[in-house]
């Protein structure tokens, strides 16, 4: 106890004399920094972020929402070039279903449904997740109205009713379906873009494109396997295929060092290779040899396995100071050559 006093009183000296300490220092049995700390990255080795809490219902949501908003579009692409109605009312069905199945998703998350009302008491246009509740309101409603409407159809046009005005009332709402749904798909994205996790600030530009490509062709694929073979949803099928296996590529090459740690290691990393291969490579072989049935099922499964692992890929990039201090370092090296430019 005494020499633990006395290395005390001269650390003290030190420091008085000197302003610094070279000394190591004492480690407290105990205490909350670790004995090795001066050794591990960030605060002490402790996460520097703190990690979203979301629990199991919004990678479903994430999943349900860019597919409900992505069969709005296609539902509003058929009416545009002349597809059955029954095409349309299919398509509006899916937009209409998983409307009503997102809301549930959310509140769930959210805990009571009160927060979710609290949200719609303002707009803040500036504020994706604001956006995000407004847009999935609306949405909702369009596609809620739209699907009704043609389902009555025929009743209306037996009760006298004018076709063009029926006909406008019918565009109106599927194209208010179409574009709210649009954007219900990519808001996600933006969301995790816009938050301080590591690797989704990292991915801001991709995240609301891959979400919004993988709904579309979520949204393609379950119309064909409702038996709805067009050669349109075959295409669309097999570009997004195409996209998707060089966005695989772009993630496993490009992609390295501390700032890309929770796209390749640990759960996050294996999600989002198997999201890969069911949503780019596979799909895109068994509709190039006409299997679309095996194509579309292990597109669907791809999918729902990626909004998973960029869920677990949120969390493993908020505990790794690593890659927290990588990121922080990126962006300050982008701001500072875009200083430089800006002043030259």
């Amino acid at each position: 106890m005494r020499a633990t006093e006395d290395r005390l009183d001269r650390l003290r000296e030190e420091a008085a004399r000197t302003g610094r300490v070279a000394d190591a220092g004492m480690a407290i049995a105990g205490g909350p920094i670790p004995r090795d700390a001066a050794s591990l990255p960030g605060y002490y080795g402790q996460p520097m972020v703190k990690p979203p809490v979301w629990t199991w219902q919004i990678g479903l949501y994430l999943f349900v929402g860019g597919t409900a908003g992505m069969s709005g579009t296609i539902a509003l692409s058929g009416l545009l070039s002349g597809q059955p109605l029954d095409f349309v009312r299919t398509a509006l069905g899916l937009a209409f279903g998983g409307a009503l199945l997102s809301a549930p998703l959310l509140i769930a998350d959210l805990g009571r449904p009160a927060r979710f009302l609290n949200m719609l008491r303002v707009f803040k246009w500036r504020s994706a997740m604001s956006m995000g509740v407004w847009t999935l309101s609306a949405f909702s409603t369009f596609a809620g109205a739209a699907f009704a409407l043609f389902v009555v159809r025929a009743d209306l046009a037996s009760l006298d009713v004018p076709s063009t005005a029926l006909s406008a009332l019918a565009f109106a709402l599927v194209a208010g379906t179409g574009l709210s749904g649009v954007i219900l798909a990519t808001y996600t994205g933006v969301l995790l873009g816009a938050t301080a996790v590591p690797v989704w600030s990292a991915h801001h530009k991709l995240l609301p494109f891959h979400f919004g490509i993988v709904g579309l062709a979520s949204a393609a694929s379950l119309l064909e396997l409702l038996g709805f073979r067009l050669a349109a949803l075959n295409a669309i099928a097999l570009t997004v295929a195409v996209m998707e296996t060089g966005v695989g590529v772009w993630l496993e090459v490009a992609r390295q060092g501390a700032s890309a740690r929770a796209v390749h290691d640990g759960t996050s990393g294996r999600l989002l290779r198997i999201a890969g291969l069911l949503t780019g490579p596979m799909p895109l072989v068994a509709r190039l040899l006409g299997w679309v049935p095996i194509a579309a099922i292990c597109f669907l499964a791809g999918a729902v396995c990626s909004r998973y692992g960029w869920i677990f890929a949120g969390r493993f990039s908020a505990r790794d100071p690593q890659e927290t201090i990588a990121g922080q370092r990126g962006e300050t090296m982008r701001n500072g050559t875009a200083f430089g430019e800006a002043a030259q």
